[in-house]
């Protein structure tokens, strides 16, 4: 592919030799993100060596120091775990042990380390290039390396990613493995809730992530569970009363399942654990309901990655191998993060050291510093799931004045009359998004109305009051529960209008696609001659398309990313055994490129064709020629998306 466009011109790897390792516990998405720093370092020109088994095998070197090829990485992305192996090593944390690993590098030339695992993976990682000069001096000494190779490999660089589960590391909004561990959760709540409803029964369920709650509470956030224990925000005394009311108000509301999610890690106000078990008596003892306990374990370590995942550790291989690249003598040891949706760089220790701040916080029980600590995201997921999931008294509500359904002029600043509708193409997470926008309506005291049917449903008045049990169970259903289509409000503006003055709606969120967008701006147009459009307005982006300026994800793109990389996995799979075979998939997302090219990069797919990219013959030429020489290699299977 010689007229291809070339990318990071300026950088070299030339001469350079990189070392990738996976250690500690292992994650799903490690293996896109070897695959990520193997391939980019071949690139960009530098040697590529995997390390087998971790630590370890740094420190027995031999056959578990291995250089690694282009090829060597395909067919990886789709599998779960490492493929290259992770051990927990007490050798290493003895200096006799990182002489031996510090040998092994330098009889191969190896100076950058990229090493993927949690915090105790990174500390080590962090103090073998601070001994380095050392290690090397010790080695001259004692005859096992010559002044030469000392001399040309004494600086070593170190870049961490982090692949754990549990999401504990600060700095990163995510890690590697967290959002496919989170899915194994949710199908196994899934695959309860059936049998829950069924039986009328109450379950308990355990989740892993030792010190760190997010797993529990993003899956309660998840499914809609009815209480959540994270370690980070212990209950407060009195909570088995709480608890127990809670859970009767639900069944007297004709709830049918109870679920309660509890972190491995969950423990009261002074320190102590509570457990499962322990819950699971306290229901029976109280409430007499059926109830049942299920421990996940290593379940959630398991499985095929999510697509966020590979993309993820995909972006992080590829920024991890850039950091190497530009790193200077004085450098320090740097991690790659997510922050928002942009891979950065961060000093290592410094996030390593709040990472260890949080839990000397929850044993001083200063929790609220420990929630804090954990980032903006935990804290807001934490904030979500207490307003979505407790509902407030009727006499701690705000209540709002009635307006005899006309509007009031001059500026409103009491309670909302806020419609809710869906516009455009259903998409996955539309009725979770109306659920959170009628709960916290009626938490702040505003009347909450739902118009079935998109703009023309709200033009013949399909509209209804919204109560907090009306969207209970919604969390988790595909679709659009109010009813969605495409129909733009132009010829019905009349009608809206008239709607709105009816009902006394002074308040407008539209939760879609483009459709939504662009019917948002022919009500902002029509102000001037309605006087009941001129209210707030708020559009919350949702399509599979994910084409809505000004956000970087809508709801539904990620559920859409996630079923082409499986069908792209299947399709991959049905080739085993055949021989030469190319497969071109067709994904959806009108004139946006979105699914494709993030699919392609998720699937491993050899190209993407897309609308913002122009092509032509000399490009399909180009890719032809690949795929040519692709089949005279072991891999001979071709995937291309558009």
């Amino acid at each position: 592919m010689s007229n291809s466009r070339k990318f990071f011109e300026s950088l070299t790897g030339a001469g350079k030799s990189i070392a990738v390792l996976t250690s500690g516990g292992d994650a799903q998405g490690m293996n896109a993100a070897v695959r990520a720093v193997v391939r980019m370092g071949i690139y960009v020109g530098a040697k590529v060596y995997f390390i087998h088994e971790g630590y370890q095998g740094m420190v027995d070197g031999g056959d578990n120091i291995q250089e690694a090829n282009w090829e060597s990485v395909s067919s990886m992305l789709q599998v779960g775990g490492t493929v290259i192996g992770s051990a927990r090593c007490a050798e290493f944390r003895a200096r006799e042990g990182r002489l031996r690993a510090a040998c092994h590098l330098v009889q191969r030339g190896i100076t950058n380390l990229c090493v993927i695992g949690g915090d105790g993976s990174l500390t080590g990682a962090n103090l073998f290039r601070e001994e380095w000069s050392g290690l090397l001096q010790e080695l001259v000494q004692s005859g096992r390396i010559d002044e030469r190779s000392a001399e040309c490999n004494s600086v070593l660089h170190i870049v961490g990613m982090v692949g754990s589960i549990d999401n504990d590391f600060c700095g990163t909004d995510m890690t590697i493995g967290t959002d496919s561990a989170l899915h194994r959760i949710i199908e196994v709540v899934d695959a309860i809730m059936t049998t829950a409803q069924s039986h009328q029964r109450t379950f308990v369920l355990e989740v892993m992530g030792r010190h760190c709650g997010y797993l529990a509470l993003v899956s309660a956030l998840a499914c809609g569970a009815d209480w959540v224990f994270i370690p980070e925000m212990p209950p407060t005394d009195g909570w088995e009363e709480q608890m127990c009311q809670k859970l009767s108000e639900n069944r007297a509301d004709k709830k049918r399942l109870n679920i309660i999610i509890v972190a491995e890690g969950a423990i009261n106000s002074s320190n102590k654990p509570i457990s499962a078990g322990y819950i699971k008596d306290l229901v029976v003892r109280c409430l007499g309901l059926d109830t049942r306990v299920t421990i996940l374990g290593h379940v959630q370590r398991g499985g095929t990655p999510s697509a966020f995942d590979r993309i993820l550790a995909s972006r992080m291989g590829v920024e991890a191998v850039l950091a190497l690249l530009e790193a200077c003598p004085g450098t320090p040891a740097c991690v790659v993060s997510l922050c928002g949706n942009q891979a950065v760089r961060l000093p290592l220790m410094e996030c390593v050291q709040m990472t260890q701040e949080v839990q000397k916080a929850m044993d001083e029980k200063r929790f609220d510093d420990a929630v804090r600590l954990r980032g903006r995201s935990f804290e807001n997921n934490l904030n979500t799931y207490k307003l979505l999931s407790h509902r407030k008294a009727d006499a701690e509500l705000p209540h709002a004045e009635e307006n005899g359904g006309e509007q009031e002029e001059g500026p409103h600043d009491g309670p909302f009359t806020v419609a809710v509708l869906n516009v455009g193409a259903p998409a996955a997470g539309m009725n979770a998004a109306v659920r959170s926008a009628v709960r916290v309506g009626i938490t702040e005291g505003h009347r909450m109305m739902a118009v079935h049917d998109g703009f023309e449903g709200f033009a013949k008045g399909q509209i209804k009051e919204m109560g907090w049990g009306d969207v209970g169970g919604w969390t988790g259903q595909g679709g659009s529960l109010l009813g969605t289509k495409r129909t733009l409000p132009a010829k019905h503006i009349d009608k809206i209008a008239e709607q709105m003055r009816i009902h006394g709606i002074n308040a407008l969120l539209v939760i879609g696609g483009f459709e939504a967008y662009l019917g948002l701006q022919e009500l902002l147009a029509a102000r001037g001659s309605h006087d009941p459009l001129c209210v707030p307005m708020v559009m919350v982006p949702s399509t599979v398309s994910n084409n809505i300026p000004g956000s970087d994800l809508s709801i539904g793109a990620d559920t859409a990313l996630n079923a082409i990389t499986g069908t792209c996995d299947r399709i991959k799979q049905s080739a085993s055994g055949t021989k030469r075979r190319v497969f071109i998939i067709e994904t959806m997302g009108g004139y946006c490129g979105y699914l494709a090219s993030v699919g392609g990069l998720a699937a491993g797919a050899d190209a993407a064709y897309i609308y913002e990219e122009p092509f032509d013959i000399r490009d399909l030429q180009s890719n032809v020629e690949h795929l040519r020489e692709k089949m005279k290699t072991t891999i001979q299977r071709g995937l291309i998306l558009r």
